[in-house]
């Protein structure tokens, strides 16, 4: 599943071809994603300019000029990609191509989701904090104001592993498996250390490892594993700079460690870490 670098890299990669610009057509190709398509879809959205793009944790949020936001997510496969409609003869839409969408300007942005898990609402700005989507979401990550400090408090008491943890939205949001492992790695942390116990000292390393990586994948434009692709085609290379994910049997990256990573399995999810290393 895409997730904060993936989606965030998205949120750029359409802002400067949507942002000012008018919708002239939508073409909704089926009824429904994850669940059903806005009713009256094309009706509601052609005619509307967009006046922005923002991100809620794995979450786009398109705001358009009559007061409605577009929510989207691109589930486990979704992409959303930009052609030159003024020359669709050389890039025909492909079969899991399910909404289109043509701007003013003779762009056009396409919904391509394979597996059908995404979605797209269409509600009330005022109503957007308030959805079911987002209640119970924990900060960003990436806001200057979320510091070791405040990791630390939300991680008081909680008795689960510093890894699922991570991965529970209610943490904090967008932290997902790859970056998980790869930022406990670069922490010194071990997956399996429980969580009220990563306070003071630690929760600093872990919220610093947090940021870095996260940043650095979205200036990678993401990892992309299977699925993900940027708005322009171009996929994202941060794999290419994963120290332990997915990486079970190779030898640890730090120079004076001569162990080999491992793998172990928490909550259904795979987990790569260093013993030396991670504590």
């Amino acid at each position: 599943m895409p997730e904060l670098p993936e989606v965030e890299t998205v949120r750029r990669g359409l802002t400067p071809r949507l942002v000012g610009q008018r919708i002239v057509r939508l073409q909704q190709r089926r009824r429904d994603l994850r669940v059903p398509l806005p009713s009256r879809f094309a009706q509601r959205v052609e005619g509307r300019a967009v006046l922005g793009i923002d991100r809620r944790a794995k979450y786009l949020l398109v705001r358009l000029d009559d007061g409605h936001t577009l929510i989207v997510h691109l589930g486990m496969s979704g992409r959303m990609t930009l052609h030159d409609a003024r020359s669709a003869a050389e890039h025909p839409l492909e079969r899991h191509d399910h909404v289109v969408i043509d701007l003013a300007d003779g762009w056009q942005v396409r919904f391509n989701d394979a597996r059908r898990f995404g979605l797209m609402l269409l509600v009330r700005n005022e109503t957007v904090d308030g959805h079911k989507l987002f209640k119970g979401l924990g900060p960003e990550p990436l806001d200057t104001a979320f510091d070791g400090q405040a990791l630390a408090g939300r991680l008081r008491g909680r008795r689960t592993s510093i890894k699922s943890a991570l991965l529970d939205q209610k943490t904090l949001v967008g932290i997902g498996n790859i970056y998980a492992c790869e930022a406990l790695f670069l922490a010194g942390i071990s997956p399996r250390r429980s969580a009220h116990t990563v306070q003071g000292e630690r929760a600093d390393r872990l919220i610093k490892a947090l940021k870095q990586v996260l940043l650095r994948s979205i200036d990678d434009g993401g990892s992309t594993l299977r699925d993900h692709v940027q708005p322009g085609g171009e996929l994202g290379y941060f794999q290419t700079r994963f120290n332990v994910y997915d990486r079970a049997g190779a030898a640890c990256p730090t120079p004076s460690c001569d162990r080999l990573v491992k793998r172990l399995v928490q909550a259904g999810r795979s987990t790569f870490y260093c013993t030396h290393c991670q504590r």
